[in-house]
């Protein structure tokens, strides 16, 4: 794949999360030994709009064929550790029917249980950065790193119910540091005992964050910013294989298109949460990266136009 032609103004993004290889189960079919986690959903998502940097740790075991699905988005891997004696994170998680929920099945962090972030120097002043859902602790960790240059870099964080549960000091402190949170409806409830997701989006921005999105999976995604609310509903999906990293994705695609714009007003905001959704919408298409990866930035930009069509009146 020939570089992206990004826009003039384009600016780099960061992204840091996990990296996983997955064994996935759904009520049709299952996938095994598959690229996955966090960051690398991310990184390609936003790679479509943004140069794109990628923070993460892998074993001795991680695929040449993986990394090769990076270097054909054009990722810049200068922050990603490799741990010569290790193994890489793997995570194994059965659907339930009708895809309402899903279980884990098998954890093994390996190399991940004793990673610790660490930014190469050129990367520290990143001026768009997403945090992707790893523990507060390292998020925090990356937020000191963080110098900005001459701006303040804009920082998009999303969280895991898991934090919420047994780190969530940590994760209300993190809250106070960063620009965009990004967050599930069921996270929401937990964190501001919220049922109604307008008092939950209203609630979360008390509690630090200027921007807030809640996704609702199936049912679109809501946004809270200083100059408005806007809402909008989730593509319609007919070929529906794994959900897995859909949020990763959403939230990826969101950073790179702050990225592009070199902007965070009410409009781009807008304009990006739109096209976010049209990038979840390719990656419940197939298993790992294959959808989103094959996609290409024509058939992200005619889903974006067809939700524009759909949601005008």
């Amino acid at each position: 794949m020939p570089p992206p032609a990004y826009p003039r103004k384009a600016r780099p993004c960061l992204v840091i999360g996990s990296i996983a290889i997955d064994r996935v189960a759904t009520p049709f079919a299952q996938a095994e030994n598959q690229l996955g986690g966090a960051a690398s959903y991310a990184a390609i998502a936003a790679s479509y709009f943004a140069p794109t940097r990628l923070t993460g740790v892998v074993g001795a075991d991680f695929p040449p064929a993986f990394r090769r699905v990076y270097q054909k988005h054009h990722l810049d891997l200068a922050g990603l550790q490799t741990e010569p004696m290790g193994k890489t994170f793997r995570w194994s998680g059965r659907y339930h029917e009708h895809f309402a929920g899903r279980d884990t099945l098998e954890i093994q962090l390996n190399v991940f249980e004793r990673f610790t972030p660490v930014l190469p120097p050129a990367w520290r002043d990143t001026p768009f950065v997403m945090l992707g859902a790893i523990q507060p602790a390292l998020q925090h960790q990356v937020m000191d790193q963080l110098t900005g240059g001459r701006k303040r870099p804009f920082v998009l964080a999303d969280t895991f119910d898991l934090w919420i549960h047994t780190t969530k000091a940590e994760l209300l402190r993190l809250l106070r540091r960063i620009d965009l949170f990004v967050i599930n409806e069921d996270e929401s409830l937990l964190l501001t005992g919220e049922r109604n997701l307008v008092l939950a989006g209203r609630a979360l921005r008390q509690l630090g964050p200027r921007i807030v999105v809640i996704k609702k999976g199936a049912h679109g995604s809501l946004l809270f910013h200083p100059a408005g609310y806007f809402s909008i509903s989730a593509y319609p999906v007919v070929k529906f294989v794994d959900p897995t990293g859909a949020g990763d994705s959403y939230a990826g695609a969101l950073i790179g298109c702050l990225a592009a714009a070199n902007r965070t007003d009410f409009p781009t905001l807008k304009r990006a949460v739109a096209y976010a959704t049209a990038v979840a919408s390719l990656t419940v298409e197939s298993f790992s990266l294959s959808r989103l990866s094959a996609a290409g930035r024509a058939t992200i930009d005619r889903r974006y136009r067809e939700l524009a069509a759909m949601t005008r009146f």
